[in-house]
C-alpha cells in the first residue's frame, strides 16, 4: 500500500499529546533563556493567528508570548510555534481553494523584525500583496521584505 502524505488540514487537526509544558535542560536554558517552555497543538497556534484582524499584524515571537503567558511558562517553543504557523498557513490556502472565505490569516504573522515568511504559501509575493491589499507597506531591507512600522500595527494577544 502506497503512502499518502497527509494534507495540511489533517496536520492542523493532529493535536497529538499537544499543549504540553516541558523543563528545558541546561543547554536549552542557556539558549532561549527559560526553564519551562510550552509545545503548542497546531490549532492552538491557529486560533491565536485567527485573532489578528485586518489592518494589525503580530510576529511568531508574539505568539510565542502569548502562548507562555496563558499556560504560565517562561517561553513558547520557537521551533513547534513556526512549524504549526506554517501548518495554519496550508490548511487556510487549502479552505481557500475550495472557495472559503473565512480562513486563517496567516500573512499578518510575520516573522522576527517584520520579515515577511517566504515559506508561507505563495511566498514572500503573495504575502506581499495580501498585506498591501490591507493598507501595509512593505520594502525590501537586504535580501528581505519586512512591512514598514510593524511595531505600531501589533495586534494585542
Amino acid at each position: 500500500m502506497a503512502y499518502q502524505k497527509k494534507t495540511w488540514r489533517e496536520k492542523l487537526s493532529d493535536d497529538k499529546d499537544f499543549p504540553r509544558v516541558v523543563k528545558l535542560g541546561p543547554a536549552l536554558r542557556k539558549r532561549w533563556g527559560g526553564a519551562t517552555c510550552i509545545i503548542p497543538s497546531p490549532r492552538e497556534v491557529d486560533r491565536l493567528m485567527r485573532k489578528i484582524p485586518k489592518g494589525k499584524v503580530t510576529t511568531i515571537n508574539h505568539l510565542r508570548q502569548a502562548l507562555a503567558r496563558k499556560h504560565k511558562t517562561d517561553i513558547g517553543c520557537p521551533i513547534c510555534t513556526g512549524i504549526f504557523a506554517r501548518v495554519a498557513a496550508g490548511a487556510a490556502e487549502e479552505q481557500a481553494a475550495e472557495g472559503r472565505r473565512d480562513v486563517t490569516p496567516y500573512w499578518r504573522t510575520l516573522k522576527a523584525g517584520g520579515v515577511i515568511n517566504e515559506r508561507y504559501p505563495g511566498g514572500v509575493a503573495k504575502q506581499k500583496m495580501l498585506l498591501q491589499k490591507e493598507g501595509h507597506r512593505v520594502q525590501a531591507r537586504g535580501k528581505n521584505r519586512v512591512v514598514v512600522d510593524y511595531e505600531k500595527k501589533l495586534a494585542a494577544l
